[in-house]
């Protein structure tokens, strides 16, 4: 099966190339990859080859296939997997597999599986860690690649905490009808993350949003408008917010 894939080398030496697979073991699931957005932390692998901690020592040799926030197709399954998966349905992937004393993940260090490609080869732990996700039949593929960053802005918004003056208790997230401010946020993770201040169960009552770049602040508020925070309950920074909390 060939594929045409961007491959990494070393630092800052990748290559677009047109190459075979071989065929399609037991254990494998041929996918055709239909979108792949780009992740800074790729663009770092780039540079850092070989040194970074998830990329292999003899990628010289044996290169792999970068990008890793992608959505695709089915289109073979081998005889392992044919009871779970079929053919032609829609799917994506968790890239960090958490394999127990590895750091390996999808996009940094599997020759055949990664998301810059036209077909790749799923390799069996993917499967069998539960990586291979499917999502609804009528959702775009760039929303199902958008999927993993957007885990990333989640999971940060969950790893923050609040606590009071003597008590020793964690309140994991923001303050409800508390006061927000994202600083430098109009680029790509920074609309997710707006997006998901105005959507999650929690909201602030005032959320600022300021950045370097007239045209990306235009963008965002053209994107996410006051009268559409509003209907979320979160005010206008003109006025006074419901429920105010000294920051």
């Amino acid at each position: 099966m060939k594929t045409r894939a961007v491959r990494l080398y070393g630092e800052s030496d990748l290559r677009l190339e047109e190459f075979d697979m071989g065929e399609l073991k037991d254990d494998e699931i041929l996918m055709e990859l239909i979108t792949d957005s780009v992740c800074m932390s790729t663009y770092k692998e780039s540079i850092q080859g070989a040194k970074h901690q998830r990329v292999n020592d003899d990628i010289s040799e044996h290169p792999i296939i970068v990008g890793h926030e992608f959505a695709g197709i089915i289109r073979e399954v081998g005889a392992k997997w044919k009871d779970k998966y079929q053919v032609g349905t829609k799917y994506t992937m968790q890239p960090a597999i958490n394999i127990k004393g590895s750091m390996a993940a999808i996009g940094y260090s599997y020759e055949y599986c990664g998301g810059a490609a036209t077909f790749i080869k799923v390799p069996p732990i993917v499967m069998e860690k539960d990586c291979l996700l499917p999502f609804d039949e009528n959702s775009a593929f760039f929303e199902a690649s958008l999927a993993e960053p957007m885990s990333c802005i989640i999971g940060a918004f969950h790893s923050m905490y609040h606590s009071e003056r003597g008590v020793y208790e964690h309140k994991m997230g923001i303050v409800e009808g508390g006061k927000s401010a994202l600083l430098a946020s109009c680029g790509p993770m920074g609309l997710g993350a707006i997006s998901y201040m105005l959507n999650c169960n929690r909201k602030p009552s005032l959320l600022v949003i300021t950045d370097i770049d007239e045209v990306r602040l235009k963008r965002a508020s053209e994107l996410f408008t006051e009268e559409y925070a509003k209907e979320r309950g979160v005010a206008d920074p003109g006025k006074k917010p419901r429920n105010p909390l000294k920051l």
